[in-house]
């Protein structure tokens, strides 16, 4: 088996795919000793479900050589050696498999039989079956991948949603930017109006102050003459 699991720095995402693929060989290993006290359909039955295991490790080690090519250089020397011992285990599971597989005895039990023709039926039998499967493994990954569709149409709505909310923020904040614009227009005015106003004012207290300094300075000429 594999070496212990010792988790080296940004490598954490590769020992979770390690520690999961542990315990998938284990399953694995558990359905490929009970296959051998098996025949017949419970053997296919049982064969069928070991693919599946099978499956699941081959693509546990897909994400593994992904995701060693993160891991610092420093430390991967020690990743890839735990994924070749990996890789080597899924091998030995996977060949072990399909010697059971090709076991017709007891795949097929007391029906089988050395007659070619029997043999030929047993094997197109078997093929059926084996297309039927993969079919199968086809659908779910079909419904997996609607599913996944589903979840990305949901996020985009989500996201659609949050936009139209934040579109229709800003456009509330320009309207408050153009009614402030005016505000301040009016305000200007206002000012302006105010100025001139004072300007007027003053120049019409000038005047009349100039108008009362005539009348005084006409007074006084006109008592001394």
């Amino acid at each position: 088996m594999s070496n212990p699991l010792d988790t080296d720095a940004g490598s954490e995402l590769f020992a979770s795919y390690e520690a999961e693929l542990k315990l998938v060989q284990a399953d694995l290993n558990q359905k490929l000793d009970q296959i051998s006290e098996l025949s017949g359909e419970p053997r296919k039955s049982a064969i069928r479900l070991a693919e599946r295991t099978l499956d699941e490790a081959n693509e546990l080690l897909g994400q593994m050589r992904i995701e060693k090519q993160n891991i610092p250089s420093a430390t991967r020397s020690k990743a890839n050696q735990r994924f070749r011992n990996f890789e080597s285990d899924v091998d030995g599971q996977k060949r072990k498999l399909k010697a059971m597989s090709d076991d017709r005895k007891a795949l097929f039990g007391n029906r089988y039989s050395d007659n070619p023709n029997h043999d030929q039926q047993l094997e197109q039998r078997q093929q059926l079956l084996s297309g039927t499967e993969r079919l199968d493994r086809s659908s779910q990954r079909l419904r997996e991948s609607q599913r996944i569709a589903h979840e990305t149409e949901g996020i985009g709505r989500d996201t659609l949603a949050d936009l139209q909310l934040q579109r229709e923020t800003i456009q509330h904040t320009r309207m408050n930017m153009l009614e402030s614009e005016g505000y301040v227009d009016r305000s200007v005015k206002t000012l302006r109006g105010m100025a001139r106003r004072m300007a007027t004012n003053r120049i019409i207290t000038i005047a009349i102050i100039t108008v009362l300094v005539l009348l005084i300075i006409a007074v006084i000429y006109s008592k001394f003459h």
